[in-house]
């Protein structure tokens, strides 16, 4: 559908981007299904694929689809993709969802419902028939309740990629978006801990078409280390508290538990734990406030 109406009748005008590398066996059944699902919406929409250095014949195919095309020379990561296609549309709302036909395609057009109460909406795999792969799902629940924890909010799901967002809100921080797989979530961090209105809507997640290009190892060791990184951006004392607590406790229990056990208080090595306690209480004090300044 042409975004043909005028500025002032586009209230929720959305473009669709699908991030695409090396999707040629599936990604035309998918476009077609989701053509087929936004039908009946009462918006104006499009769909906008990415095609991140496909070498297989992917931008091809949706350019026969008659969808709108951008392609990268050389591939350059998911986020990277989804950056690309921000920047060149210029609809309120836009949409991303995968080219693998793991996400429901149909669920677009429901979570569309909620853009006017909201700052962005996401498909959380929560649903009844949710098919993510054993292997990553213990690091995909403790990476989950760390960002729940550190976030201050319950959070479902980390980094799905079926969701809705506002545009505006969205380039306020592209600039600290990566270019990997870690957009997702530190776009849910970063949009929650400042306060936008994020809300979750359960989703069914099939089983993926083709070779996933998740690393399971290194990508949960950097979806842990940005989750900290975002917190340290956006909330500092999340993290240097509980640090600085532990730090504290740890020597206390060498202050007294050295004179039960050896007999003698190892009071220099409780002294400089105690000390370095209070150093980073201080550090995310002052980090805290540094942040807080810097937002207002």
């Amino acid at each position: 559908m042409n975004l043909s109406k005028e500025p002032e009748q586009e209230i929720n005008d959305l473009t669709i981007i699908m991030p695409a590398y090396n999707e040629a066996t599936g990604i035309e059944k998918v476009l077609s299904r989701l053509q087929d699902a936004m039908k009946d919406a009462d918006f104006p929409w499009e769909i906008l694929v990415v095609d991140d250095g496909s070498t297989d014949g992917t931008s091809e195919i949706v350019k026969k689809s008659g969808v709108k095309t951008i392609s990268h020379a050389e591939n350059r990561g998911y986020g990277a993709a989804l950056k690309t296609g921000v920047h060149s549309i210029k609809t309120k709302w836009f949409a991303i969802i995968d080219a693998d036909g793991t996400y429901p395609e149909t669920e677009l057009l429901n979570l569309s419902r909620y853009m006017d109460e909201s700052d962005m909406i996401i498909g959380s795999r929560t649903g009844n028939s949710v098919h993510i792969p054993l292997v990553r799902r213990p690091a995909k629940a403790f990476i989950t309740s760390l960002a729940s924890y550190v976030s201050g909010r319950k959070i479902p799901d980390l980094n799905s990629g079926l969701r809705l967002m506002r545009r505006e809100v969205v380039l306020k921080y592209i600039r600290l978006l990566p270019d990997g797989f870690s957009f997702t979530s530190t776009i849910s961090i970063a949009m929650i801990v400042d306060g936008y209105r994020v809300k979750y809507i359960p989703i069914d997640y099939h089983h993926r078409k083709g070779k996933s290009k998740i690393r399971p190892i290194y990508d949960t060791l950097n979806f842990m280390s940005l989750i900290v990184r975002t917190i340290m951006y956006f909330r500092p004392l999340r993290v240097f508290f509980p640090f600085s607590l532990f730090l504290l406790l740890a020597g206390i229990i060498v202050l007294f538990g050295s004179y039960f056990v050896t007999g003698r208080i190892m009071d220099s090595t409780s002294a400089v734990l105690i000390m370095t306690s209070v150093q980073t209480l201080a550090m995310g004090l002052l980090a805290e406030l540094i942040v807080r300044r810097t937002s207002s």
